[in-house]
């Protein structure tokens, strides 16, 4: 049994209130700070460190969720944790989803699983649904667009399967990067093999975070990559389809 860690303060970029694009329903979306990966098409560069982001309690999140208690439950939906990346500061997303799951509220974990062990068997208790950011399923392709190892993600994937947390599988799919066919056939294969995943969502790439790079004094390194043609995006979605897997 994993032992149970708990933090009364984390450190926060903002919240929102989004339908549609975050889990079931209308949700209200936690945004914590700080990622390990820098993905080439982060839409989200201001949520890389944690010290760009302001320290908030617990409590504080809360107070904050409460007051769209009634709005998120009658559009049927819940609270969701994301960043950046949630399981960096585990103990505190944790203790948040401890305490929505108490409070009656519908949990989920956005993650791209590369943090996965860090994940208490306790806070994936708490956790209604992980919508798990897979990037690439290519080794190579996912070093080079993200920084990071593809093989923790993998390892999250079969350790939620085993403890029956469902899943709703994430693709982005950017022209140039992940959109080999042969290698979502691979990707659709090994989500098929997994009864906890409910979808897998293909989102489309999109610019939309660039003014946050102009911002920052960033580059943004997709600048001049476009957008999936519609066609490509039907392809990706029949490939997961014909290996049993609802795709949207």
């Amino acid at each position: 049994m994993s032992t149970v860690r708990t933090a009364t303060t984390g450190r926060i970029h903002s919240w929102d209130l989004s339908t549609g694009v975050d889990g079931p329903g209308t949700r209200f979306v936690l945004f914590v700070s700080g990622c390990p990966l820098r993905c080439l098409y982060c839409a989200n560069p201001d949520t890389w460190h944690m010290r760009d982001g302001r320290e908030a309690t617990v409590d504080e999140v809360m107070r904050e969720i409460e007051k769209y208690r009634a709005f998120i439950t009658t559009a049927g939906g819940g609270v969701t944790v994301t960043g950046g990346e949630p399981l960096l500061q585990s103990a505190f997303t944790g203790e948040i989803l401890r305490r929505c799951k108490e409070a009656g509220l519908h949990t989920a974990l956005d993650t791209s699983g590369f943090l996965g062990a860090r994940a208490t068997d306790e806070l994936l208790a708490d956790t209604d649904l992980v919508l798990l950011d897979i990037k690439s399923f290519d080794v190579n392709t996912y070093r080079k667009l993200t920084g990071g190892e593809l093989a923790p993600t993998l390892n999250f994937a079969t350790r939620l399967d085993r403890l029956g947390v469902p899943m709703w599988i994430r693709y982005v799919l950017v022209p140039g990067w992940t959109d080999d066919l042969a290698s979502v056939d691979a990707l659709a294969r090994f989500v098929s093999g997994l009864g906890a995943v409910e979808r897998v969502d293909v989102l489309p790439f999109h610019k939309l975070g660039a003014s946050k790079y102009e911002a920052l004094d960033v580059p943004f390194p997709l600048q001049d990559t476009p957008g999936p043609a519609p066609a490509l995006i039907e392809s990706v979605r029949a490939c997961f389809k014909e290996h049993g897997v609802p795709a949207f």
